[in-house]
């Protein structure tokens, strides 16, 4: 169990652990989950680049801190005084994480589209923002808002670093900004970014950085990169709590109007005027999300401990493991930006000549009990640009083409890698054993037997019909980051 000392940041850390720790406990590693034949079976995620499971660990700091949770900055109790010092440290603990500088703004976001939605709306007037299209539309659709060069899908890192140079030098605005992915969320490949900061700062620009899928995977240092901001999600980082943050220069921060207007964001209020405040609190205007910011930085310190060079080791003889037994079942195509030896973190994804992602990933849960995403992962154009804008071969498939993904982290074992080939090829080459129907543009089981569970009469009765009716709204984009 945690205790509440071991959430600051200066307590003394634990000793590292080895590689043999790894995969990490985490919650829901003993689910067990129903077939449509009747069996139940444990489950298999791997769905991690869409939401990491929550760790163990990171629950049990949750846990130490509900009963001193309490109002953060003003409250006279001691509960409130525990409170506000676990926020503040909390705050700490994730800048150390990624390396930020002493003088970086750690601002605690929901999440990286949180994040970087804030960053567009503190940039100068007169800023160009250089991105690319195979970035996720996280990283595409704030940026648009203004003046904004949305560069081709690169063949290459070298061409990635050579059209960004071109795009800043050539941009006129006397403020720009180069906003990158540190991994992609699609293919997994990990981008050049020393290179890219370095060729921001030549041509007086600076770099922003979608770090929601590095951050679980590569230890990261923002100020050895250069990068002048960063933006991640807890969701994606082991702490599932509604928290994500954005780290970064302060300057434009604290020149920009505060992200949202209220309490906590001012220093002083009269009836026709506001002096607002600087810093983070400028934009985190209400009561904070202290147990997202606790959870998370119990995440970062979790990681640390394992060692994140012990963390790519292990997902790197996983992939392996992934890509080799990928190979070797005819038919499946797996997708890459600049190659199958390229870089990258625990991220494939594919298609299956003859088969519809949707119905493969419907088929995966519903007889194997394996967890994987389908879909064009909110990056429409890199998924034209990797599939040469073919659209899936069954009938009833989205505008946008679309394939299967597999993603893996600290909680995934060899034995997860192992049952979902076994699972692949047989329905390769067998076949679907159950029959499925597109409902609301989703491959479902027809029928599905399968139970749910109660959790606490959530999926019961008029709860049910409301999360099936939310479930029928959603947008074909499925991977939220």
């Amino acid at each position: 169990m945690i205790s509440l000392v071991d959430l600051r940041p200066d307590a003394a850390p634990r000793a590292p652990l080895t590689r043999g720790a790894l995969p990490l406990p985490v919650v829901g590693a003993d689910l067990s989950v129903p077939l449509v034949t009747g069996e139940q079976v444990s489950y298999v995620n791997l769905d991690y680049a869409a939401s990491a499971p929550c760790l163990r660990s990171v629950l049990d700091a949750v846990a130490a801190l509900l009963p001193w949770y309490s109002s953060v900055h003003r409250g006279a109790g001691f509960a409130s005084t525990v409170t506000t010092e676990l926020h503040a440290a909390a705050r700490r603990a994730v800048g150390d994480f990624v390396g930020a500088r002493a003088d970086d703004t750690v601002v605690f976001t929901r999440n990286t589209t949180d994040a970087l939605n804030l960053l567009a709306a503190a940039l100068p007037d007169d800023t160009t923002v250089v991105t690319f299209a195979s970035e996720h539309h996280a990283n595409q659709l704030p940026w648009r808002r203004g003046r904004c060069v949305l560069l081709p899908v690169p063949a290459s890192a070298d061409e990635a670093i050579a059209l960004a140079e071109g795009a800043l030098r050539a941009a006129p605005s006397a403020h720009r900004l180069l906003a990158v992915t540190g991994a992609s969320n699609v293919t997994g490949e990990l981008w050049p970014l020393a290179e890219l900061a370095a060729i921001a700062h030549r041509h007086g620009a600076r770099l922003a950085v979608d770090a929601a899928q590095l951050a679980p995977h590569r230890a990261i240092d923002v100020a050895a990169i250069g990068a002048d901001y960063l933006a991640l999600s807890g969701h994606k980082l082991y702490a599932p709590f509604g928290s994500g943050v954005l780290v970064g220069r302060g300057d434009w921060l604290d020149a920009a109007r505060p992200y949202l207007a209220g309490g906590g964001a001012v220093r002083r209020v009269t009836s026709d005027d506001v002096a607002w405040a600087s810093g983070a609190p400028r934009h985190e205007a209400g009561t904070p999300n202290v147990v997202g910011a606790v959870s998370l930085a119990a995440a970062c310190r979790a990681l640390r401990g394992v060692g994140m060079s012990a963390v790519a080791a292990h997902e790197a003889s996983l992939l392996d493991r992934l890509t080799r037994g990928l190979d070797a079942v005819p038919g499946i195509e797996r997708l890459a930006l600049w190659g199958p030896a390229s870089p990258r973190i625990g991220v494939v994804t594919f298609r299956v000549r003859g088969l519809d992602p949707g119905a493969v990933a419907a088929a995966l849960s519903a007889e194997h009990g394996i967890g994987v995403r389908d879909g064009s992962f909110c990056a429409h154009p890199l998924m034209v640009a990797l599939t040469g804008g073919r659209a899936p071969e069954a009938p009833g498939g989205a505008a946008v083409p679309g394939a299967v993904r597999v993603s893996f982290g600290v909680g995934t074992s060899t034995a997860d890698i192992d049952r979902f080939l076994l699972a692949i090829a047989d329905l390769v080459a067998r076949g679907a054993r159950w029959r499925y129907r597109l409902d609301a543009g989703r491959y479902v089981p027809d029928p599905d037997p399968r139970p749910r569970p109660a959790l606490a009469g959530l999926l019961t009765g008029g709860a049910n019909d409301l999360v099936h009716g939310l479930l029928e709204s959603l947008a074909p984009c499925q991977s939220p980051i």
